[in-house]
């Protein structure tokens, strides 16, 4: 889900896209050399600004495509890589969407960019958002078969529904998951384990049920798209690499022989892993 905290980032990035539009489509340089140059035959005299501005010396517009091919990818990157996953979200029409008018200068850089648009962020297999929890359709149904083909990252999150898991959370031909051939890592995010701790007791639905449907999501996913190689694992703090359900991720990721790596969110390799309930009990906090 993105975020607004990034909204003056986002602003800038808005006014930049803007403008680049504006240089590629319609801009023309004035030749301030030429238009200051004073003439030497003809006496001073008095002008409107219409009459000033039609003698302006024009110059062809922005030529932006005759700059390299990695300048052009550099630009693009700046524009339409986010740092949050993109999922179904309200605040879409405030951060991705004015990027995406980029799309819209002509056919040349609508298919430059949204390869790089498509294949550079990572997206989200279900949404997560409450208003787009329980939608039939995800955002892998939305896409257009050519863009899903870009896709190089996907993004499953574990956690949310928990308690009864939405109905259209299921890997079938409605994500069109066929026309992903490229997608070689897929991140796996969990933000809660029920079975980790005696403290969902009463909330969670048996102590391996939802282990056990998460494992399924990620076999039905490693089916469906053979082209994944690494499968990244990142999580809240409160989740350890003992728990049950990442260990079940773990085992069923090796089992389909892909490479597990980690993610960057948790700090894997800073945090400690300490039973924190055992930690409180010494210090005498345990009935806290």
């Amino acid at each position: 889900m993105i975020a607004l905290d990034g909204a003056g980032k986002m602003a800038r990035k808005t006014k930049a896209v803007d403008h680049l539009v504006n240089r590629m489509s319609k801009m023309r340089l004035v030749d301030e050399q030429a238009a200051a140059k004073p003439t030497a035959t003809k006496p001073t005299v008095e002008v409107d600004a219409e009459s000033d501005s039609e003698e302006e010396v024009k110059r062809p517009s922005f030529r932006f495509f005759d700059l390299p091919v990695e300048l052009r990818l550099r630009v693009y990157e700046e524009l339409l890589v986010f740092p949050k996953t993109i999922d179904l979200d309200p605040t879409n029409f405030l951060v991705v969407a004015p990027a995406l008018r980029l799309f819209l200068v002509n056919r040349r850089t609508h298919d430059e960019a949204s390869r790089v648009f498509y294949g550079r962020n990572t997206f989200r297999v279900f949404p997560i958002h409450g208003r787009y929890i329980n939608r039939k359709h995800p955002l892998l149904a939305w896409l257009p078969r050519k863009y899903r083909a870009h896709l190089t990252r996907l993004e499953l999150r574990l956690g949310p529904g928990f308690t009864k898991p939405p109905k259209c959370w299921v890997v079938d031909s409605r994500l069109g998951l066929a026309a992903v051939k490229k997608v070689y890592r897929l991140k796996v995010f969990v933000e809660i384990d029920p079975a980790s701790n005696e403290v969902f007791e009463g909330w969670r639905v048996g102590n391996n049920f939802y282990t056990e449907y998460c494992v399924g999501l990620l076999r039905g996913l490693l089916a469906q798209v053979p082209s994944v190689n690494d499968v990244e694992f990142d999580a809240y703090p409160s989740v350890s690499k003992s728990s049950p359900l990442l260990k079940g991720l773990i085992e069923e990721t090796k089992l389909n022989q892909k490479r597990v790596a980690w993610g960057p969110e948790r700090g894997w390799d800073k945090i400690a892993e300490v039973d924190l309930v055992g930690v409180l009990q010494k210090m005498g906090l345990g009935a806290l």
